[in-house]
């Protein structure tokens, strides 16, 4: 079958291990589906795994993508929840020792099939195309644990967004303005802070600006290049909600600022199966869409994976395939 995969790792030039061709078909173990991938986005795991990172050098060939929509044999359309956990574990799934992700153990979804657990195809709702349910499994599922589940924020409260155009940054954005907290974005360029007005932000300030006032919670996907700045703007007793460090870690914790303004710092990772459908559920009831930046045919994976590498996001990179 048609792929998009990882060769080798190649932590240095991470683009040197993408290959597009074909790979064998997959086989079905029993209480898993087979579906046909109409649509997958590409994610900043995506790039990790070309680079080796988070998956063993045993594990490669990897096809990539890590969510995606399509139809099960029976032409059920489907949306995929990308956390696969051990079958015995109970309880949030994010946190079972032995989980994993799409393309870290299992063969991924830029194919023209994918084999996922049956529990992890959940019904597509039909106000959404291919290409946006491909959106929710991973950026937009991150975004909704970090706001509703682990943030504490609630509406009116205001909320800053460290970063304006990536995939969850931009689901931040939509998520926040919709259930009716002040949306607060930094961006690096005048077409990012653009992009963020159009998507619902309040206000939009240059990364690392002084704000008009402190904010209630920071949602921080960078690292080292704002993690100062995110604390700096947060009230006493506010708290950061973090999910990734694109920019790398970050140099200083502000440990003084973290203990005497009592302020909380909290790590959030992907989502349940639950909150995937409760995700779903919240876009069908508010008409929310995801913000998509580029749709690209699967043969065009490279373009979509320069930009991402390059920071050129305006939103999330869907591949798509007829």
């Amino acid at each position: 079958m048609f792929a998009v995969y990882a060769a080798e790792p190649s932590p240095e030039n991470p683009l040197a291990s993408l290959r597009v061709g074909e790979r064998p078909d997959p086989e079905v173990p029993a209480g898993w589906v087979r579906v046909a991938v109409k649509a997958a986005s590409l994610n900043m795991h995506d790039l990790w795994t070309l680079r080796g990172v988070g998956i063993k050098a045993e594990q490669f060939p990897m096809i990539l993508g890590c969510d995606g929509a399509g139809t099960l044999d029976d032409g059920t359309e489907v949306v995929l929840h990308s956390v696969i956990g051990d079958p015995d574990w109970a309880g949030d799934e994010t946190l079972d020792p032995k989980r994993t992700l799409l393309t870290e153990k299992h063969q991924g979804t830029f194919a023209d099939h994918v084999v996922v657990p049956a529990r992890n195809a959940l019904p597509k709702p039909a106000d959404l195309t291919f290409a946006e349910a491909a959106c929710m499994g991973t950026a937009w599922l991150t975004a909704y644990r970090m706001l509703f589940v682990k943030s504490g924020l609630r509406p009116g409260q205001t909320m800053l967004v460290q970063g304006a155009s990536g995939g969850v940054s931009t689901a931040l954005i939509q998520l926040g303005r919709a259930a009716g907290f002040r949306v607060w974005v930094t961006g690096r360029s005048e077409d990012k802070r653009a992009l963020a007005t159009a998507l619902g932000a309040h206000e939009v300030f240059e990364s690392g600006a002084r704000l008009p006032e402190r904010v209630d919670a920071v949602f921080e996907t960078v690292g080292k290049a704002t993690w100062s700045h995110s604390m700096k703007a947060l009230k006493p007793g506010g708290i950061v909600v973090i999910s990734g460090a694109t920019s790398g870690d970050a140099s200083a914790a502000e440990l003084q600022r973290l203990f005497f303004l009592q302020l909380r710092v909290v790590g959030s990772t992907m989502g349940t199966r639950e909150e995937l459908g409760d995700l779903l559920r919240f876009c069908a009831l508010s008409g929310l869409k995801p913000q998509i930046g580029a749709e690209l045919a699967f043969e065009d994976a490279e373009q979509g994976f320069r930009a991402m590498l390059d920071g050129e996001t305006a939103g999330k990179i869907v591949f798509t395939r007829s």
